[in-house]
């Protein structure tokens, strides 16, 4: 019972002293968690130029989406409406019903109608002029979007370069008072700005291939309507 209680009183100064003889075993305080929105700000002018750059992006992936999206809804009973209203004759109701329908497709067809009784290539270069300006509608501003893909990360390496050498400046102005935070404080302050534009050109890229998909699919739209229509104008001649 006697050598337990003096183990008892023992073991704490022992354990003091282990801790002293070790600074290693000493707890560690963690530091405070990394605030993205602080890091952003600290980034710069830089990171204002990539903000601005990523609303740009975000508005016209959502604006050019709507109107792809609303110029690929056709009536799939369209061609056959058509159809029936070039081979029976009324011409006027078959451009009414293009005007309504009011799609590339339907613009294209309506061109083909008003040149109804020239030759059959007339009729083609004529669907096909107004197929070109109708897809360069439809890729308005997509070129903008892969600028941005591409310029963004460029912008961020610039701001990290930029911040570097500050960075490395202030340290040549601190002479023999150099401290191991002012450069790595400096550095990770620049890599934010590689991390801005990394994000917002890879996001850019992604938004650019998938209003490139929509494009072709309209476009696909648009030259097999073209074709159901060049059958149509030669099918009396096949009679």
């Amino acid at each position: 019972m006697t050598t337990l209680m003096l183990l008892a009183q023992v073991a704490p100064a022992a354990v003091d002293s282990l801790i002293a003889a070790n600074p290693e075993l000493t707890p560690v305080v963690s530091g405070s968690d990394m605030n993205l929105l602080d890091m952003a700000f600290k980034g710069g002018w830089i990171m204002i130029v990539l903000a601005v750059l990523s609303v740009v992006c975000f508005y016209i992936f959502f604006e050019r989406m709507y109107v792809i999206r609303k110029a690929g809804k056709e009536d799939p009973m369209f061609m056959d409406k058509i159809k029936d209203y070039i081979l029976s004759g009324d011409i006027r109701s078959a451009l009414n019903y293009c005007r309504v329908t009011d799609t590339p497709s339907a613009r294209m067809i309506e061109k083909g109608i008003n040149r109804l009784g020239r030759p059959v290539n007339d009729v083609q270069a004529a669907i096909e002029n107004v197929g070109n300006m109708e897809v360069a509608k439809l890729e308005r501003g997509i070129p903008v979007v892969a600028t941005i893909a591409a310029g963004a990360p460029m912008i961020g390496f610039l701001g990290t370069v930029t911040g570097m050498v500050r960075a490395f400046y202030e340290m040549a102005n601190a002479g023999n008072n150099i401290d191991i935070t002012l450069l790595s404080g400096g550095i990770y302050e620049a890599m934010i700005t590689t991390v801005g534009g990394l994000v917002v050109g890879i996001v850019a890229m992604f938004a650019y291939n998938y209003l490139v998909i929509l494009v072709d699919r309209v476009v696909h739209k648009m030259e097999a309507k073209t074709m159901a229509f060049m059958d149509l104008l030669n099918e009396p001649a096949r009679r």
